[in-house]
């Protein structure tokens, strides 16, 4: 399979990477003055996730730091995506600033640095403090303002070392899932409190942008949206129009904002809910950005659902096509195509592939090395669509697997793992995978033989 990769699409400086969050690999959630985020509570209520799973230890990273940067090293990583804990950095949400748990993510970088390995720090990865949650979370304009000081003092401490910075990541997720699906934290179920959450999510990314810009001069600065391919799974004209508002949904609503073209009347009109916008928003939310982050796992196929909650388009799971552990869909195809609409309908002056992966059941050999075929093969498949897209003018600077390590992977607990590094989450024993070490030959192609094909 080795020919499928064209790394010669690939330009010099390449970021090749893996990337993480704070609650799925951290653990130690009460040490050193961190406070409880959203996420704490959701998986201590019980019902809300699988086999009751929690992130109180998860991959014990935060004691494992070292160990950690080794495995990065082993695979031969220049890059490395994190997310910093908010409740961590400010326990209160707002005020003081957490000396203890800034220097955790100060030495982190230093280690970084150190190892050769760039850091890439995300500012939110869904980890709320609760004390914010108990004033409105999201749904609530002073959150947003929150954050951009939150962002102020991250920055302050790091920009003098990191200069690769996301303000948000998948805050679709966030919004929809988290505020009106009800499946990720707070679990909310109310869609009046998701529009509002998705303004305010895009406006603190617009105030935290300029925070950031204004600490760090020389700062490159981008949101990572989770994006999707949309198509109609019929030729009916109602399934048609659907795909078009589940477009709308997951793509148009997060990409449209942030470069200048304000939320989709279409959308506005579907979702039939105000939005909580003043004078100067829209131009706060399009502050210019030197980047767009792509997060890709799976296309959409909907039909027209008018009885259904908006936008009134539901998916349908194809039967006979390849599917991952999550029972998503594969599509290698589908992140070529997004990373080209970025270039082409938005403007995208660097891309970045900022998550992209696979969860499948591991198989451990009794020799202790972990043979896991089929997220190779995902692996390698988006690869070559990335450098098809790269070929074909999408200015793609990176790639960042997801993941480093196997996870607490949100409502679904410890069952799913997607990392090219296998964790016995009794033990926090590390071992490469299959794919960890494939991917390590990709890298090192790409570095020793500069254009060659992997």
């Amino acid at each position: 399979m080795s020919e499928r990769i064209d790394l010669a699409a690939f330009p010099d400086g390449f970021l090749w990477g893996t990337a993480t969050s704070a609650y799925q690999i951290e653990g130690a959630v009460a040490e050193d003055g961190r406070t409880p985020s959203i996420w704490d509570t959701f998986s201590h209520t019980p019902g809300k996730t699988a086999g009751a799973d929690d992130g109180d230890t998860a991959c014990d990273h935060y004691h494992r730091t070292g160990e950690d940067i080794a495995l990065m090293r082993r695979l031969g990583l220049n890059a490395y995506r994190l997310s910093v804990a908010w409740p961590r950095v400010v326990p209160g949400g707002t005020g003081p600033v957490n000396a203890e748990g800034l220097a955790f993510y100060d030495a982190l970088v230093d280690d970084l640095l150190e190892a050769g390995i760039t850091p890439s720090v995300t500012l939110y990865h869904w980890d709320l403090p609760q004390s914010l949650q108990d004033r409105g979370g999201w749904p609530e304009r002073d959150t947003a303002h929150a954050f951009a000081a939150y962002a102020d003092a991250v920055a302050r401490r790091l920009g003098d070392r990191v200069k690769l910075w996301a303000t948000l990541n998948e805050p679709s997720c966030s919004a929809w899932i988290g505020h009106y699906e009800g499946t990720m934290a707070p679990g909310w179920t109310d869609l009046t409190a998701a529009v509002r959450a998705s303004c305010h999510l895009l406006l603190g990314h617009g105030l935290a942008t300029e925070a950031v810009r204004a600490a760090v001069p020389d700062a490159r600065i981008g949101i990572v949206n989770n994006l999707s391919t949309v198509r109609p799974a019929t030729d009916r004209p109602e399934d048609a129009a659907a795909a078009r508002r589940h477009d709308g949904h997951v793509n148009r609503w997060w990409l449209d904002p942030v470069h200048g073209r304000g939320f989709p009347a279409d959308m506005t009109e579907t979702y039939g809910v105000g939005l909580p916008l003043r004078e100067g928003d829209v131009k706060t939310i399009a502050a210019p950005l030197d980047w767009l982050g792509l997060n890709y796992y799976f296309p959409a196929h909907v039909v027209d659902d008018p009885r259904g909650p908006a936008p009134y388009a539901r998916t349908v799971r194809r039967e006979g096509v390849p599917r991952t552990g999550m029972d998503w869909e594969i599509d290698a195809g589908g992140i070529e195509t997004l990373l080209l609409r970025l270039t082409e309908e938005y403007g995208a002056r660097t891309l970045y592939v900022t998550e992209n992966g696979s969860a499948f059941p591991d198989t451990v050999r009794p020799d202790g090395t972990v043979h896991d075929p089929e997220r190779q093969e995902y692996l390698e498949a988006h690869l070559a669509a990335c450098a098809s897209a790269a070929r074909r003018g999408a200015p793609l600077a990176g790639y960042f697997a997801w993941s480093l390590l196997d996870n607490f992977e949100w409502a679904y607990g410890y069952g799913k793992r997607f990392g090219l590094v296998r964790v016995d989450h009794r033990t926090q024993a590390r071992t490469v995978k299959g794919s960890g070490h494939r991917y390590a030959e990709i890298v090192r192609a790409h570095r020793e033989r500069g254009r060659g094909a992997a």
